[in-house]
């Protein structure tokens, strides 16, 4: 038997279930794990499925379900939940989220491929090639910038690349280079309340006596830092907290976050409905 991973979007009505088992079982497949979700502002039905089938070819196995789902307009994808998503990394010069990325993919945490990391500086690469794994200097200028991400999405292309996650990578992406990986780029942020823009954020957190500080991971759009949201997490703090403790304390949820989100992406749990997600529990 041969587990596999199947996410579906599509109008929801009724019969989708029935008619999607019936794909299951033209399969000789077995339902071991089932989720849904009806979102009713839009009509949007959602679902993720793990299952068992003695039909080895993903190709077979898919087009099975798409026979008996013909007329529900879905929009689906099947995966061998053995095919590890192939996951590159862009980082600048702080490395705790990196370091973080890197120690949960050596352990076995984050079932996922890191094919390289890519990086507009090098000083990380001693830590990276340290796990066995290449590393990539595209220098980023305001001449250079357009050279750079064509350079990038080759890079997506040569190395069969599934998603990009920017672990601190203090670059603006164009627009052009995010509706080019549309739905596939997650970032990690600060996010306070109030929210802070500009150097310094965790000083001017503690200029206003913040009693919360926290951070956001989503998908990376045009609109900066406005993305569709993954996962987020707060920690509370108290006036006792200098700058240096809320950066410390902010660096710490950033890579519970990052690392969150990564995995909840790569298990094919995060349905994407317009500006806002569906995620499913692991």
């Amino acid at each position: 038997m041969k587990r596999y991973v199947m996410t579906l979007r599509c109008p929801d009505r009724p019969g989708i279930i029935r008619a999607f088992a019936e794909g299951v079982v033209n399969s000789s497949g077995n339902i071991v794990d089932n989720q849904q979700f009806s979102d009713i502002d839009t009509g949007t039905f959602c679902m993720r499925t793990e299952f068992d089938s003695p039909v080895e070819a993903v190709d077979e196995v898919e087009r099975h379900l798409l026979t008996a789902l013909d007329g529900f307009e879905p929009t689906l994808s099947v995966r061998a939940e053995s095919e590890r998503r192939r996951m590159l990394i862009m980082v600048s010069k702080f490395d705790h989220c990196l370091v973080d990325l890197l120690y949960r993919h050596s352990t076995g945490e984050l079932p996922v491929e890191i094919p390289l990391v890519v990086s507009n500086h090098p000083d990380l690469r001693p830590l990276v090639e340290h796990h066995g794994i290449p590393f990539v200097l595209l220098p980023v200028t305001r001449d250079t910038k357009a050279d750079a991400e064509a350079q990038l999405l080759a890079l997506v292309e040569q190395h069969a690349v599934d998603f990009v996650v920017l672990a601190r990578y203090m670059q603006v992406l164009s627009d052009d280079l995010c509706r080019a990986l549309a739905g596939r780029v997650i970032n990690i942020h600060h996010s306070f309340l109030p929210g802070f823009k500009g150097a310094k954020p965790y000083h001017q957190a503690y200029e206003r006596g913040v009693k919360l500080i926290g951070a956001t991971a989503h998908y990376v759009t045009a609109d900066l830092d406005e993305g569709p949201i993954i996962e987020q997490e707060v920690t509370r703090v108290t006036h006792a907290a200098n700058p240096q403790a809320l950066v410390a304390l902010g660096r710490d949820t950033e890579r519970l976050v990052l690392s969150r989100a990564v995995r909840q992406h790569a298990e094919d749990r995060v349905l994407l409905i317009g500006p806002r997600t569906v995620v499913f529990s692991a």
